[in-house]
This record gives C-alpha cells, sequence and structure tokens, in this order.
C-alpha cells in the first residue's frame, strides 16, 4: 500500500519558486519528455502544454522538431512561472510559435476537441481532485488526437521516498530536496492514475510506469481526415472507452 497523499501547495507562485524551480536541474527529464512528445506529435497543429512552469519543455519541442508548422500554447496557474517563462522564450526566440497563457488547468477556457495534442508534465501532484485535470484533458484534445502525460507516482514507504530524494536530489539545496520531498508525498500511484483515466474516457492510452519515479500516460495522434462537405466538426464531449494498462 502506498503512502498516504499528502497535498503541497496548488500554485508555486512565488518568485523564489519561480527563480527555485528554473534552477534545478530537470535537464535529464525534461529531454526524455521533449524526445518522446515529439515521437507522438502530429505533423502540425497546436499543442496545448498544460502546467508549462517556466516553459523549458515546450522550448525543447519547438528547438528539436522537423516540422515548423506545429505551434505550442503553454498555460500556467504561476503568474511568476510565466514571468521566468517569458524571459526564456524571448531568449529561444519562439514568440511566434509558443503562446503563455495564465489559465486553471482544471477550468479551462477552451472548446471541446480544440487542440491536436494535450501534454502535461508534473502537474497532476499539484491538483487536489486529479480527476478535474483528466476531464478537461479529455475533453479539450481532438478526436485521434495525441496525449502525453507524465508525473511523479507516490512511493509506498518514507524510505522510498528518503531514497528517491537522495539519488535524485543529492546535488541539490535544502529548499529544493524540500519542493522534490513534497512533491513525492503529493503524487499520485499509478492505479489512481489508471482510474483517472478511464473515468475521463481517454481511449485507446497506454499507461505505464515509466520509471522508478514516474508514471506515464501516452497516445499517438492520429492524422486527421480532410472534413466531407456540409460536415462540422462535433462539440460533443468524449463519452468512455476502454483504457490500456501496460506493466
Amino acid at each position: 500500500m502506498a503512502l498516504k497523499r499528502i497535498l503541497e501547495p496548488e500554485v508555486m507562485d512565488t518568485e523564489r519558486d519561480a527563480l527555485e524551480y528554473d534552477l534545478m536541474d530537470f535537464t535529464e527529464v525534461n529531454q526524455a519528455f521533449a524526445t518522446r512528445a515529439i515521437e507522438l506529435a502530429p505533423p502540425s497543429g497546436r499543442i496545448l502544454d498544460m502546467a508549462t512552469g517556466t516553459a523549458r519543455i515546450p522550448i525543447l519541442i519547438l528547438g528539436q522538431m522537423q516540422s515548423k508548422d506545429l505551434s505550442i500554447h503553454a498555460i500556467d496557474l504561476s503568474r511568476q512561472m510565466l514571468k521566468v517563462a517569458r524571459r526564456n522564450v524571448e531568449s529561444a526566440r519562439l514568440n511566434g510559435r509558443l503562446t503563455l497563457e495564465l489559465v486553471d488547468a482544471k477550468d479551462l477556457r477552451f472548446r471541446t476537441a480544440e487542440f491536436d495534442m494535450v501534454i502535461s508534465n508534473s502537474l497532476a501532484h499539484h491538483v487536489p481532485r486529479p480527476s478535474e485535470f483528466f476531464i478537461e484533458v479529455a475533453r479539450v484534445v481532438r478526436p485521434g488526437g495525441g496525449i502525453f502525460l507524465r508525473d511523479l507516482m507516490r512511493p509506498k514507504a518514507v524510505a522510498d521516498v528518503n531514497f528517491l530524494v537522495q539519488k535524485y536530489a543529492a546535488d541539490a539545496d535544502e529548499y529544493q530536496r524540500k519542493l522534490y520531498r513534497d512533491s513525492l508525498y503529493a503524487a499520485l500511484t499509478l492505479e489512481e492514475v489508471e482510474c483517472y483515466v478511464q473515468e475521463a474516457g481517454i481511449s485507446e492510452a497506454r499507461i505505464v510506469q515509466s520509471s522508478d519515479r514516474h508514471w506515464t500516460v501516452e497516445r499517438a495522434a492520429k492524422m486527421v481526415d480532410p472534413p466531407q462537405e456540409g460536415h462540422q466538426k462535433s462539440k460533443a464531449k468524449p463519452t468512455p472507452h476502454s483504457f490500456l494498462r501496460t506493466s
């Protein structure tokens, strides 16, 4: 049995939080996320990045995508994170293809089926009621659109938490180690993720434990058939379907 979930603040919205987060070395994790996102992405269209933080991942994706017909709309609920993100986007010279907006991931203002892909790294553990996050993912992605969600996985024992903090944050300062430890306690288990995915009606999703500390939900984007004359895009909410777990 996993540890009891202990919530951490939903929004990291102090200047210190944003700067400390941006300085933490997530290079390997961010690059792995960007590489897989590119493999799952459609050749063109719009991607929604939920809880972009300081926009390091969308910057990597757009910098490494061969296709220039893809754009990313990145959202976050933290003004301070977006403040740092804007500087990073400007430095990368991606203003035209990477847009930023202050939006609550639990209550998106976007139309149903508006995006060709939805990605999110390390958001679910910040959300008090994760079902709201998964439901919005299912709603705003188009039928057959790509989905790539990844986050920390809650360990089964305190000893496991201590091990992971020592293994992956040994070189961090005390405040950064606290942030990492709190995130592990707030994370979801793989079984909880499976339930939320099923309840949200996300179909054909591959759900895996992708490392010793991460879970992943992924679905490759399918090509969009040209619209037939006289037919309009449906705005209906997705209905529950089966899902696939791969251990």
